[in-house]
């Protein structure tokens, strides 16, 4: 076992569950021991891919445990508050997947976090890649002032058994999923505090499940910033397209969700991740390619500042990151509000 390494239970068995408990153990700073899950002979099997000490199919025998440190929520939505709450009330540090199910459901889990001097860490990846902490910091000067943010993140699932097509799992299904990463993009780069002035979009269920399928929407801010997103899995094609229009200049990204270099399913190892970069009248010949290497893939520079917050847990950049969690379900609940179903034949 890593010195000093928080120890996480992991609760949940599932892809994503999997991927974040093999991030930590390629950490220095996290080390899976524990997993949970409500069939035992999943726990069991989850436990022994990733080489983990105990096994349970009671979460909250886990929590209890005095052996671990900290929880990793891989629940679905509808049953992450509960584990993250009780996990905080236990005095465990908590790295929870997203979305929320709902803005008061997230203040209610930092704040429990809070009570208790306990770190907090929403589980998305790409905001600690550093390509998003250089965007941040010159967007100003590569482009001038962000004035519009247009994004489309789209994967196919169409099987109706998945989680995603269950709607008391899942109820705002792709826009929750996907479209949190939309608003994230919105919060990071676009209008991280802004007044949002005006929500309007459309939404799309499968005909059979009734899972939200699709959303699209326009939202349009204080000070003139617009945000235009697109989300689903009805495409039969992965996209992850990013564009960051200022009113010098346009920065694009073709993998804001996840750098090419870590894809799951497809990887491009040795990919470099970067942006281009553009103004004024010029074909593609002329976009600057501005790389940004990482020595490690996002979801284990994720785990690594999680572990970094659980030193400081209610220090500046705890505060920081609780806010911008706070501020992307806030975006989601007001879009998913907003949403009106789409007209089909």
């Amino acid at each position: 076992m890593k010195l000093q390494a928080l120890r996480v239970g992991v609760v949940g068995t599932g892809l994503i569950a999997g991927l974040t408990t093999r991030a930590m153990a390629a950490s220095k700073g996290c080390v899976p021991v524990a997993v949970s899950s409500r069939r035992r002979t999943q726990a069991l099997a989850f436990a022994a891919q990733h080489g983990l000490d105990a096994a349970y199919d009671d979460w909250q025998a886990m929590i209890a445990a005095t052996d671990i440190d900290a929880i990793y929520v891989a629940t679905p939505t509808a049953a992450r508050e509960p584990v993250a709450l009780m996990a905080a009330r236990q005095g465990k540090h908590v790295l929870a997947e997203k979305p929320f199910a709902s803005l008061a459901s997230l203040r209610a889990i930092v704040q429990a976090c809070a009570d208790r001097g306990t770190a907090f860490l929403d589980g998305t990846h790409f905001v600690h890649h550093p390509r998003t902490a250089l965007l941040k910091a010159s967007l100003g000067q590569r482009i001038g002032r962000v004035q519009a943010l247009r994004c489309g993140f789209f994967f196919p699932t169409g099987d109706r058994s998945n989680m995603r097509h269950d709607t008391a799992q899942e109820p705002m299904g792709a826009i929750g999923d996907m479209g949190w990463y939309a608003m994230r993009a919105v919060a990071e780069f676009a209008a991280p505090d802004a007044t949002l002035l005006h929500s309007s979009g459309v939404l799309q269920r499968d005909a059979q499940s009734g899972a939200v399928v699709r959303g699209a929407g326009l939202m349009h801010f204080e000070g003139g910033v617009t945000a235009t997103w697109d989300v689903g899995y009805n495409a039969e094609a992965c996209t992850q397209d990013l564009q960051l229009l200022g009113e010098q200049g346009v920065v694009t990204l073709d993998d804001f969700v996840l750098d090419w270099a870590q894809g799951y399913m497809l990887p491009r190892p040795g990919f470099v991740a970067g942006f281009r970069q553009h103004c004024g009248i010029a074909n593609p010949d002329g976009h600057e390619w501005v790389a940004v290497p990482s020595a490690q893939p996002a979801n284990v520079c994720m785990v690594e500042h999680f572990a970094a917050l659980a030193r400081d847990p209610l220090g500046p950049a705890a505060r920081a990151s609780v806010a911008a969690s706070l501020r992307t379900q806030s975006l989601l609940d007001m879009v998913w509000a907003s949403l009106q179903p789409a007209r089909q034949r």
